[in-house]
This record gives C-alpha cells, sequence and structure tokens, in this order.
C-alpha cells in the first residue's frame, strides 16, 4: 500500500474509504494493479503488489497522457475523454478520470477483460468521486476555519504589539 501527496490533506476515514475502494476493485476485476493519481502526476496511492517500474514516473506519464488526450478531445470538438485505454501484448491500462482531476490508473493481464475491468472501473469512478467530493469539501472547511483562525490571531498579535509600543 503506497498513499502520498505533498498538497493532499487526506483524513484517516478517505485514506481508508479510498483504499477500500481500490482493493475491491483490484480483486473483482482480477487486475495486476491500481494506482490513483492526480492531475498534476503526483502518487495518492497505489494497490498491489510492488511494481518493477518506477511508480512516480509513471504517474506523471499518465497525468501527461490525459492532458494529451484533453488537448486531442477539444480539437475534435469534444469536451474531453473521461477514459483512455491502451492496450498492450501482454499488459494493457485503462484510465478513467475522477472528480477534481484525479485519474484512475488500472494495470491487467490478458488473464481478465476489458469488459470486466470497464464494469468494474465505472463502479469504483462513482464511488471514488463522492470520496474525492466530499474530501475536498472537508479541506475547504478546514482552510476557511484555518483562514478565520489566522486573520483572529494576527488582529490579536498586531493589537498586543500596539500595546506594548503604545507609551
Amino acid at each position: 500500500r503506497y498513499m502520498v501527496r505533498a498538497e493532499w490533506a487526506i483524513f484517516e476515514e478517505d485514506y481508508w474509504a479510498i483504499n477500500n475502494v481500490l482493493d475491491d476493485l483490484l480483486r473483482s476485476s482480477r487486475a495486476s494493479n491500481v494506482v490513483l493519481i492526480d492531475r498534476t502526476g503526483q502518487l495518492v496511492s497505489q494497490c498491489g503488489p510492488e511494481v518493477d517500474f518506477d511508480l512516480t514516473s509513471f504517474a506523471s506519464l499518465c497525468a501527461a497522457d490525459f492532458e494529451a488526450n484533453y488537448q486531442l478531445a477539444k480539437l475534435i470538438g469534444e469536451r474531453d475523454f473521461s477514459t483512455l485505454f491502451h492496450q498492450g501484448a501482454r499488459e494493457s491500462m485503462y484510465l478513467a478520470k475522477i472528480a477534481k482531476g484525479v485519474v484512475l490508473v488500472v494495470l491487467f493481464a490478458k488473464s481478465t477483460t476489458l469488459g470486466l475491468v470497464r464494469l468494474r472501473v465505472k463502479r469504483a469512478v462513482e464511488e471514488l468521486n463522492d470520496i474525492i467530493e466530499r474530501l475536498y469539501e472537508k479541506l475547504e472547511y478546514r482552510n476557511e476555519e484555518y483562514d478565520t483562525f489566522d486573520e483572529t490571531f494576527t488582529r490579536g498579535v498586531e493589537a498586543e504589539i500596539d500595546n506594548l509600543f503604545a507609551d
């Protein structure tokens, strides 16, 4: 299990909610690995066995892939592409967009089918959309609380400094 993000504050309940969805997706789709990244290519979470490639570079390239395909969609008159599929001789990748620019990446071998992966990803995306939206709401609320605290604190400090030098 791997979950990091410098700018993300992930609450414990959200961590478990996200990873429960990823675990379920991994099992139910018979995928080899599931990766969650943000739009900047930052790795959010990874579920499955340890991979034998650089996961940080992989996450960055997946984000770039999604961005390139977004630009392609615009060129042909589409708003965007919500999913991408890359088929290889042995391994395939299915990428799906989630709320707030988060991207779900599912790696799978020939032992499973694209149809099964698509079906399971659809359910996982719905669940992850809810979790990510709630997480962002909590973060916005928390930031508002901090902003309010900071303003109040700053005014108090300024008043104390003024009192000290009032004489």
